[in-house]
């Protein structure tokens, strides 16, 4: 019996492949500036920024050459075949959350959320050009955010009470992983939808967790435990951080939960233990307000005020946090990416649609190199750099 169990889902899971590898891609519209082709699609391998516009009438992802200086030239345009969408509430931030647009670890497979039509769309990375390969149901309502890890990816619907769904990568297309989603129990009717839906879904560093962000809707931080096929505990441990409002999630070089938090304007640091449950660590106020992002390279965390349209700059050492300072951003800071060697960092401000560009110095220093204005993207969430 447990022989023929296998096959059954063997036949099931084959099928499911030939299916998503039967659906057209859709074509992409605007051409790469790069016509290299190898590794980062620039000559030096100087890298690529993607920028997710979450326009309502029609989502698209913008992809970006980083030049000599970590300045930004327009490559391409690629629709996504869905919809953005925007939370009641919302100005700057229409997503609410962090992780709407994500990379695989090798850079060859792009996952945007459609929150607007309830869709996931999946595209083939090569340097600055991408191939959309699939469009596919998120499990639910209004996706706000993804994660990969290996070759599952879970992404976190918004609406509705919220909830995650899993799949499984092969041959760079997803395939729902059958049975994998679990609600999050929250109050379906609480307003403003920006500040009282989940703000992130992430896996922590070893991938035997995944961790869920309730913002103000219990100011809860969730903690899935991650089976060795993929699938979630039944339930979360849900660890209450009252008043804080968590947002965002991080990961420091020592593996401890970063989180920013919008209540209190600060960042805190948690250790996670293997049971599910967090231990603060440390907290660093900002002084800024919104404070509801954030990225960490190496040692320095650097969070993203909305209401402020700053960057705040925090040393982690081992978990304990020293406020270093603030850097100023076009209006409406909201998510952020860096290159992968840490020199460069790119802010989103939602208000105009600006992508500011920045070197990374010594201690956190942040020195602006430039800025671009992307398409159609005021308001717009998700940011990731090759």
């Amino acid at each position: 019996m447990r022989s023929a169990s296998r096959l059954g889902g063997a036949a099931v899971l084959a099928a499911a492949l030939l299916a998503a590898l039967a659906t057209p891609a859709l074509a992409a519209t605007g051409q790469p500036a790069s016509s290299d082709g190898s590794g980062s699609g620039l000559p030096g391998g100087r890298g690529t920024v993607f920028v997710q516009t979450d326009n309502p009438a029609g989502n698209q992802v913008i992809a970006y050459d980083r030049q000599p200086g970590g300045t930004l030239s327009q490559a391409g345009a690629y629709p996504t075949g869905g919809l953005g969408g925007i939370l009641s509430g919302s100005v700057v931030d229409h997503l609410a959350s962090q992780g709407s647009l994500v990379l695989s670890a090798d850079g060859s497979v792009l996952i945007a959320v459609n929150a607007g039509s309830n869709t996931i769309s999946v595209f083939g990375a090569h340097g600055d050009r991408l191939r959309l390969r699939q469009v596919i149901s998120s499990g639910g309502l209004f996706p706000v955010s993804a994660a990969i890890r290996g070759g599952l990816v879970y992404v976190l619907n918004a609406l509705n009470g919220g909830s995650v769904h899993g799949y499984r990568m092969a041959f760079g297309f997803l395939i729902p992983l059958p049975g994998s989603g679990r609600p999050l129990g929250l109050d379906p009717n609480a307003a403003p939808q920006f500040t009282n839906t989940p703000g992130q879904v992430a896996f922590s560093p070893d991938g035997t967790q995944l961790v869920v962000t309730t913002k103000a809707n219990g100011n809860n931080v969730d903690v899935f435990g991650v089976g060795p096929h993929g699938y979630l505990s039944a339930t979360p441990v849900q660890n209450a951080e009252p008043g804080t409002v968590p947002f965002a999630i991080a990961f420091d070089p020592a593996g401890n939960l970063v989180i920013a938090e919008a209540g209190t304007n600060a960042l805190a640091t948690f250790a996670l233990s293997a049971s599910g449950t967090i231990t603060v660590l440390s907290t660093a106020a900002t002084g800024q307000a919104a404070t509801c992002w954030v990225t960490a390279i190496g040692g320095t965390l650097f969070a993203s005020n909305a209401g402020s349209a700053t960057v705040s700059s925090v040393a982690d050492t081992g978990g304990t946090l020293t406020p270093l300072g603030q850097t100023g951003t076009d209006a409406g800071t909201v998510d952020s990416a860096p290159t992968p060697d840490g020199r460069y960092l790119y802010v989103q401000a939602g208000g105009s649609g600006i992508v500011d560009e920045f070197a990374v110095g010594a201690n956190g220093a942040l020195t602006e190199v430039g800025s671009v204005t992307v398409p159609d993207a005021a308001g717009g969430e998700g940011i990731v750099a090759s």
